[in-house]
């Protein structure tokens, strides 16, 4: 963290562009080493702000409906993939002009759209979502190829008649895994779609993949990549959302009041629930700089939101010396699934957020208020 905690509003998420650039220069390397493409996951981190960024160094976006096809295409330029559980028909059209790659959950969805898709305009390339059911995810929620799941295509349900238009096949059965995982998946992939990959042009390994944490293997990424390249010719997208905005980001919080029922409990101006729902629904502990886990200092608070959920807890924390009203705390990892996902429940406004820049300017990129809460209701 570089920049000036008092320098911006509380809460504020604030991204470091040098860590972002550190990210995305290690994703450039492995597009420059394998020749593949790849995207941001924009369901991890829409902020648009820092997409002209971005784009100098990966191939474009990933969407999931229109709304995100749409800020891909005016914000970053490049090529926008568009995948759905199921499309509507009435955003279709506008989906069309702002995709370069559609990726449909079914064959029922294939063959609703394909005229609408043969008859626009520009080229779009196609493909299918395959489910392998293989996964190494352990909790349910984020595990694509759970049972049951509404995700892709599976091997007993592949209709290789239908295949005529399609040029490619999706599968993202990760979540925050190294590469180890990817080629155990690619091989099941391999050995269950082999056949209809040699009808293919490309193929999308999905995201999940947590690229730039410290102790990834490259090395099996770029083994993973060059076995489809070389079994099958294939072209080859992969599309992470967290590892672009990994450790990049901060949220800057204020102690409201400090209090004690059985233990010392601090309100915060930030919420669980509504800037940080990961911390709920994963569930998970954020760091916080200059805290340690609960007993290991000498002061052990509970931090809360300031809604009326009585379980917008972030977790229990030891500081150095005891919080008082005003002191602000620095939440760690930040930038992603937070700005996408936070929401105004109870009335609570919305963070900040802000940008500090490479030139060592702390910019705040947008404020949040009444009105943004207000649109969206009615």
């Amino acid at each position: 963290m570089n920049f000036d905690v008092k320098a911006v509003p509380s809460p504020s998420y604030v991204v470091e562009e040098q860590l972002l650039i550190n990210n995305l220069q290690k994703m450039k390397s492995i597009i420059d080493q394998t020749g593949c493409k790849i995207l941001l996951a924009q369901k991890g981190f829409s902020m648009f702000e820092v997409y002209p960024l971005i784009s100098n160094y990966l191939n474009g976006v990933t969407s999931s409906g229109l709304l995100e096809a749409r800020l891909g295409y005016e914000e970053m330029g490049k090529e926008v993939h568009t995948y759905s559980p199921a499309f509507q028909e009435n955003e279709f059209d506008e989906i069309l002009r702002y995709s370069d790659h559609l990726v449909f959950n079914s064959f029922a969805q294939w063959e609703r759209f394909k005229g609408r898709v043969q008859k626009s305009e520009k080229h779009i390339e196609c493909g299918i979502r395959i489910n392998p059911e293989y996964s190494e995810i352990e909790v349910d929620m984020y595990n694509p190829c759970f049972s049951h799941s509404r995700f892709g295509v599976t091997l007993a349900d592949f209709a290789p008649d239908q295949l005529d238009g399609i040029s490619g096949l999706h599968f993202h059965t990760m979540c925050e895994q190294n590469s180890d995982t990817l080629w155990r998946t690619v091989q099941v992939v391999d050995e269950k779609f082999g056949p209809y990959l040699k009808q293919m042009k490309w193929i999308n390994f999905g995201g999940g993949h947590h690229i730039t944490r410290a102790d990834y293997d490259i090395a099996t990424l770029i083994h993973s990549i060059n076995f489809m390249k070389d079994k099958y010719g294939l072209d080859v997208y992969l599309e992470p959302g967290e590892a672009v905005a990994l450790n990049t980001g901060f949220l800057v919080a204020t102690v409201l009041d400090t209090l004690h029922n059985g233990m010392p409990i601090a309100i915060l101006d930030t919420s669980a629930s509504c800037h940080m729902p990961d911390v709920l629904e994963m569930p998970y502990r954020p760091e916080i700089i200059g805290a340690s886990l609960p007993n290991e200092k000498p002061y052990t608070y509970r931090l809360g939101g300031p809604t009326c959920l009585a379980g917008d807890v972030i977790g229990d924390y030891s500081f150095d010396s005891p919080l008082k009203t005003g002191d602000r705390l620095v939440f760690c990892d930040m930038a992603h699934y937070s700005m996408v996902k936070n929401n105004t429940f109870n009335g609570m406004n919305l963070p900040s957020i802000a940008l500090h820049t490479v030139e060592g300017e702390t910019k705040i990129v947008k404020q949040f208020g009444y009105e943004d809460f207000k649109g969206r209701l009615s």
